[in-house]
């Protein structure tokens, strides 16, 4: 049997992994809860969003946790189809546990298929990346650590729909994420311990990638995807937010107008051309002060001659 090191770096890639899994788990909480109050497309998005974030920080904290994890007497490569569908798969499950808590009408059996879909997604990310890895030997499972693993998974995913259910304000996501991101490294580090290498030395070269020439890279990549994101959900408002500026512009728009109205002097301008005539009274001018002029009550005046040419 060859020996297994979790932690050839020391604390260094536990403490990043654990970093990321919180990261990804505060992302992805403050994503759900933007989707829970809006409608429509919106909530698609944020629900999308949401997915990507969680699947991100599980797939990352897994391989960060894998750059630590040597084992004597051989190298470790990695399949590089077969990383690329771990990481397909978080994303597809952690979506489908999410669209189910955010449009499902029973809120509990939501809960509990999303819990259970999601939770066996994220375990199966981790096996299939177990999978693709290559080196000179053959790794066996402890089926009962397997199991445990499994359950904590599903137990982690529950853990993270609810509060993204039920956590609304940032100092609870802060705290239910360190929780999650504790959840999410304890299934990994549980899984890995169920694992068992029996080495046979050879000096074949191995398939795959290196983890420094893939994994590292892969990485760095999402993770910049992650701090993207977060800066894309920090500067969004929230639906408060725009409700009030919506508000705040409306009773600016209404007063605008108040104002402007109270400006313009009412005037009353007389319409009538001609004489106005008073019964009994002889004629009034327009304004209906007093008689009229007298070029107003004149009968029309006779044609005047034009003076012809002499001659």
């Amino acid at each position: 049997m060859g020996h297994l090191d979790h932690a050839a770096y020391g604390w260094l890639t536990p403490v990043l992994s654990y970093v990321m899994a919180t990261i990804g788990a505060a992302l992805g909480l403050r994503c759900t809860v933007r989707a829970l109050a809006a409608t429509g497309p919106s909530r698609r998005n944020w629900l999308l969003t949401a997915a990507s974030a969680f699947a991100t920080c599980i797939w990352t904290m897994h391989f960060i946790a894998m750059l630590g994890f040597h084992i004597t007497g051989t190298e470790i490569h990695y399949n590089v189809p077969l990383t690329l569908l771990s990481l397909l798969v978080a994303l597809l499950v952690v979506g489908a546990g999410l669209f189910a808590v955010g449009y499902g009408r029973d809120r509990g059996r939501s809960l509990v298929l999303g819990g259970l879909t999601t939770g066996l997604g994220v375990a199966s990310m981790h096996y299939l990346g177990m999978a693709a890895l290559r080196l000179h030997g053959r790794i066996s499972y402890d089926p009962l650590i397997v199991g445990i693993s499994v359950a904590l998974a599903v137990v982690a995913a529950t853990a993270a729909l609810w509060a993204a259910l039920h956590i609304r304000s940032p100092l609870a996501v802060a705290g239910a994420s360190l929780l999650m991101g504790g959840a999410v490294s304890s299934m990994h580090y549980t899984g890995m311990m169920a694992v068992g290498v029996r080495v046979t030395p050879s000096a074949q070269a191995l398939p795959g990638a290196t983890a420094l020439q893939f994994i590292f890279p892969l990485a760095v990549g999402l993770g910049s995807y992650l701090f993207i994101t977060a800066a894309f959900v920090a500067l969004s408002p929230t639906a408060d937010e725009r409700a009030a500026f919506a508000s705040a512009s409306a009773s600016a728009s209404a007063s605008a107008s108040s104002s402007a109205s109270a400006s313009v002097p009412l005037s009353v301008s007389a319409t009538a051309s001609g004489p106005v005539s008073v019964e009994g009274s002889g004629p009034v001018s327009a304004a209906g002060s007093g008689p009229a002029p007298a070029s107003a009550t004149a009968g029309p005046r006779p044609p005047v001659r034009r003076a012809e040419p002499t001659r």
